[in-house]
């Protein structure tokens, strides 16, 4: 029976899959062992083909002044022009200095891999700082932490043309000069590597632990009475109001290179509040195409902006697919990096896509109530309630000030950000209503 848990709560490697169902006792963060490999995001590099180790690459490019003042940090304006590249799929600019903000603009046109057309210019989310580890936190001051845009999907490409432009008037004291840009700009281009080999034809999953290889690729869904009767399995008692657990696609189904992250996991005591977001790296994908593009992601996290994993806890793509995202298992209090400031006892669900003006799906907007049904439950939430968080520092609310929040609530509700973007945002007050009746309120 044992085993049956350990596999159906979304463990994916032989370490996770050891790890006791109880909940960490202790209200503090708490890190379980960590191998002495950390993040190399540090180191910088001319373009290298794909890591023979490990599926896809990162290439970063060091920026260059694109004005006649040629003194680098200076200038106004930085760019590169590169078409003998590894092929990427996923684009992003890091910085030296994480608390620094990219005061700008900065745009990208791709090469298409096979056709040779160049896209048009394509707007990177600059705003990204309000992704990540808490201040003060062993992972923010890991000493591997950049300043990093929001990755932008740009699919198969083999040839980039980047140009970041500071806003007018932006200058910043850099030693005895001043600098429009953040010092260390670099660009980053990602290959997210093959797709995994799929199941077996004709084959169903299964959360049974003989099905090893299936169980870790994909958690079906329980019905409710059989998603009670875990609860009371995990933690000793019924749960009164508990969602069905939805369909879970784990993290070896969709391809995460567990050699890429640290290992060990942290948690916090429990979950009372969900974060929602989106992705902000476009539309441009295709649903077949959501592993790849979530490849992408935790390679930029990690070996680009230097988290230990992938920053969201989960998450959904616009057919309303879930992804399990952040390692440590999916039913339990794993610390994230998603909002800057509140990421203790909470967890982060980021959409893929980019919703200012887009209208998310109607699919990706149900599984955001189905999984936070399910998981607000676990932990005896009303989804529709408010709950109380300490903040840990951030541009709305200081350090150490109890926040009353809702219990789904927007990136922006904790952090001054347009993420999850207006028009996902507006989608909030119908997934807590939605997600309540999922838990039979």
């Amino acid at each position: 029976m044992r085993g049956f848990l350990a596999s159906s709560i979304g463990v994916t490697c032989a370490a996770a899959l050891a790890l006791p169902l109880t909940l960490p006792a202790a209200a503090a963060p708490t890190r379980a062992p960590a191998s002495a490999a950390q993040p190399t995001s540090g180191a910088r590099s001319a373009p290298t083909a794909a890591e023979p180790d490990l599926p896809g690459s990162t290439q970063s490019l060091p920026l260059a002044p694109a004005t006649r003042d040629r003194t680098l940090g200076a200038a106004p304006e930085q760019g590169l022009t590169r078409d003998d590249v590894h092929r990427f799929s996923l684009v992003g600019i890091t910085w030296t200095d994480p608390d620094t903000e990219l005061r700008g603009r900065v745009q990208v046109r791709t090469r298409a891999t096979g056709t040779g057309e160049w896209s048009d210019w394509q707007d990177v989310d600059t705003h990204n700082e309000d992704h990540g580890a808490d201040p003060g936190t062993a992972e923010r001051d890991s000493g591997h932490v950049h300043g990093s845009t929001a990755p932008l999907w740009v699919g198969d490409s083999d040839a980039v043309d980047v140009r970041v432009r500071a806003d007018p008037g932006t200058a910043r004291a850099v030693g005895d000069r001043a600098s429009a840009l953040p010092v260390g700009l670099h660009l980053e281009l990602v290959d997210p590597g093959a797709e995994p080999p799929a199941p077996a034809a004709g084959a169903r999953p299964t959360a049974r632990r003989a099905a090893v290889p299936l169980a870790a690729t994909e958690l079906p869904a329980l019905s409710r009475a059989a998603t009670e009767r875990e609860a009371v399995t995990m933690y000793g008692r019924s749960q009164p109001y508990i969602g069905p657990r939805p369909r879970i696609i784990t993290r070896r189904g969709w391809g995460a290179d567990e050699k890429l992250r640290e290992k060990g996991y942290v948690y916090t005591k429990k979950v009372k509040a969900v974060f929602v977001h989106h992705t902000a790296s476009g539309n441009n994908y295709s649903c077949s195409q959501a592993s790849s593009v979530i490849r992408g992601i935790y390679r930029y996290h990690v070996k680009s902006s230097g988290w230990r994993d992938i920053g969201y806890n989960f998450l959904v793509d616009k057919c309303g697919n879930i992804y399990e995202g952040r390692a440590g298992g999916v039913a339990k209090p794993v610390l994230g990096a998603h909002t800057l400031g509140f990421n203790t006892n909470s967890m982060g669900i980021a959409v893929l896509g980019t919703f200012g003006t887009a209208k998310p799906s109607s699919a990706a907007v149900t599984a955001i109530a189905r999984l936070a049904a399910w998981k607000l439950g676990l932990y005896g939430v009303n989804p529709r309630g408010k709950t109380y968080l300490k903040s840990g520092g951030g541009n709305l609310y200081r350090k150490g000030k109890n926040v009353r929040l809702n219990a789904i609530s927007g990136h922006r509700d904790g952090f001054a950000t347009e993420c999850p973007g207006r028009q996902l945002y507006g989608k909030l007050g119908s997934a807590r209503s939605t997600s309540a009746r999922f838990q039979g309120r």
